[in-house]
């Protein structure tokens, strides 16, 4: 089957990373299995966007809320994807799928800087681009970098992969009752305050026509089922 998208961007939790059970920041089997998902999705030609939260190492809201200066622990919580964006980066490696690291921090023993014409080039010569260290700037959240770079580059569509199949009128771990949403419209999304994404985030994707699908990560096979269309989480258009 053809991919229904032709560029992604594909915005991935820090914390979906995480060896819950040894307590570890990173679980290797995590990233092999996703590295293995991203291999097939390439293998059809779709070029693809990866950003990566660092929720797993540091959240710098949680840091606030512990004593650390909001904006050191925003940059903080920016260094944390970079250690997450070369763990991917790693794993694709090793299963044969060509990367390159982009960081909005420069950091050039580690990573390439973030430049427009650069990703995109690496999009058209069929290699997979990571962008970490968020916007570079304290204050905007994984997500919107995930909007800002789909606006950046092009992409047909911005892909949330999350531990939920969707958005939900309220938290479905928390509530029984919670209803899902196959789709919802941007005003919806932000008049309704979900969560599942940052206001920011929402208004620029409605601002340049981006769709948004939420999908749930931890089913085999479904981030090439959302990218060839399958009616899998809820779509934001």
């Amino acid at each position: 089957m053809n991919p229904k998208y032709k560029r992604i961007v594909l915005k991935l939790s820090g914390e979906a990373l995480k060896d819950i059970e040894n307590g570890e920041s990173l679980d290797t089997a995590i990233l092999k299995k996703l590295a293995l998902e991203l291999k097939e999705v390439h293998s059809m030609g779709v070029q693809i966007c990866l950003v990566v939260g660092g929720g797993n190492i540091f959240r710098g809201l949680k840091g606030a809320k512990s004593g650390v200066d909001r904006t050191t622990g925003d940059y903080m919580g920016m260094l944390a994807t970079v250690i997450n964006g070369l763990a991917l980066m790693n794993a694709l490696e090793s299963e044969g799928v060509p990367v390159r690291v982009q960081t909005a921090i420069p950091m050039e023993k580690v990573a390439e800087p973030f430049i427009l014409r650069r990703a995109v080039r690496h999009l058209e010569k069929g290699r997979i681009v990571i962008f970490v260290a968020g916007t570079g700037n304290p204050y905007f959240s994984t997500d919107t970098t995930a909007a800002l770079r789909a606006s950046e580059v092009g992409a047909n569509c911005l892909f949330k992969a999350t531990n939920v199949d969707g958005i939900y009128d309220k938290d479905p771990n928390k509530y029984g009752d919670a209803v899902r949403y196959d789709k919802i419209s941007y005003l919806e999304a932000l008049e309704k305050r979900l969560a599942v994404m940052d206001s920011t985030a929402f208004s620029m994707c409605m601002d340049n026509k981006i769709p948004i699908v939420v999908f749930d990560m931890n089913r085999p096979g479904n981030i090439k089922k959302a990218i060839e269309g399958d009616h899998i989480g809820t779509v934001v258009s």
